[in-house]
């Protein structure tokens, strides 16, 4: 053949940072040997793969078609790697989960994935929706576990099981109160919500698309956690997921408002890229998923051995 694994590998480490330097480090090669590989690749098939602009590298129609091909390739090459070492033939697995997911969810999932998979090793990065998708789509992630939905054109969408959003107050707050509230009186309340380019955030301003102007948001944050202890200090009201709120709600310490009226279903999701190789490991983890939530209705509904409470 007239190109390396080791080439490819430097490709696809640059064409997800755009720059040899940072490449080279995720590689272990000096900047110079990375960039040396890179230019025998394309002086071996008289082509160029990047778009140059001074450091700055940019996949070019030809690399953007190689780039999911490669990535497989080497997917595929370390899964012979680990069959010739004796090792567990599901290998890595790099997952995504977005902020509801990941810490309500994914940590436990994967923990009792992994208990049955000893040999398995899986990364998991907790980001929002759109960053999860960012990653997704770039091959820096193998699958990504959402909440809300997916337009990306490269990604392929499952629908994994749906989720419901909750809105919320302290118990002394006035809301708390009220035998029946009024979309006026929920209007005019301070709000403290999750910031935009979240899941949650796109399905409650779905939900109150008509009403947007009106609102008076006081906070946004990132976390979930940071919004529960706003809302329970009495700053103002929330809205985030019920799976998020199920402890708080037994306990008492925060309070549904409920407002049937809204619709605040949404699903989470399982996303992959269109191009991707999928794994024994992934396909096991995604089979893992479906299993633990194949008789359930809502995600609040899903026990694990061990939650995570806040």
């Amino acid at each position: 053949m007239r190109y390396t694994l080791r080439q490819l590998e430097i490709f696809v480490a640059i064409a997800r940072t755009g720059n040899v330097s940072r490449a080279a480090d995720e590689v272990a090669l000096s900047q110079s040997a990375a960039s040396t590989a890179l230019a025998e690749l394309e002086r071996q098939f008289d082509c160029q793969l990047f778009d140059r602009n001074g450091k700055l590298l940019k996949l070019n129609a030809l690399g953007k078609t190689l780039l999911p091909v490669a990535s497989s390739l080497l997917t595929q090459a370390h899964e012979i790697e680990q069959l010739l070492a004796g090792k567990s033939v599901l290998g890595d697995l790099r997952v995504g989960a977005t902020l509801t997911i990941g810490n309500y969810l994914a940590i436990m999932i994967i923990s009792e994935f992994m208990q049955n998979h000893l040999d398995c090793h899986i990364a998991l990065q907790v980001k929002n929706t759109q960053a999860i998708l960012q990653q997704v789509a770039g091959y820096d992630l193998d699958v990504g576990l959402i909440e809300g939905s997916c337009h990306h054109p490269e990604l392929h969408a499952e629908t994994w099981i749906e989720d419901e959003l909750a809105i919320f107050c302290a118990p002394n707050h006035p809301l708390a109160q009220s035998a029946s509230i009024s979309l006026p009186e929920l209007l005019t309340a301070n709000w403290i919500l999750r910031e935009q380019g979240s899941g949650t955030r796109e399905t409650f301003d779905q939900a109150l698309r008509h009403h947007l102007p009106e609102l008076n948001i006081r906070l946004e944050l990132e976390h979930t956690e940071a919004i529960k202890h706003a809302v329970e200090s009495g700053l103002g009201i929330g809205c985030i997921s019920r799976l998020a709120l199920r402890d708080a709600f037994k306990r008492g310490s925060l309070v549904e408002i409920k407002m049937p009226q809204l619709d605040l279903r949404r699903p989470f999701m399982f996303v992959w890229h269109k191009n991707r190789y999928q794994t024994p490991a992934m396909i096991s983890f995604l089979d893992y998923c479906r299993t633990l939530t194949a008789n359930l209705q809502r995600s609040d509904q899903i026990q694990l051995t061990s939650t995570i409470t806040g």
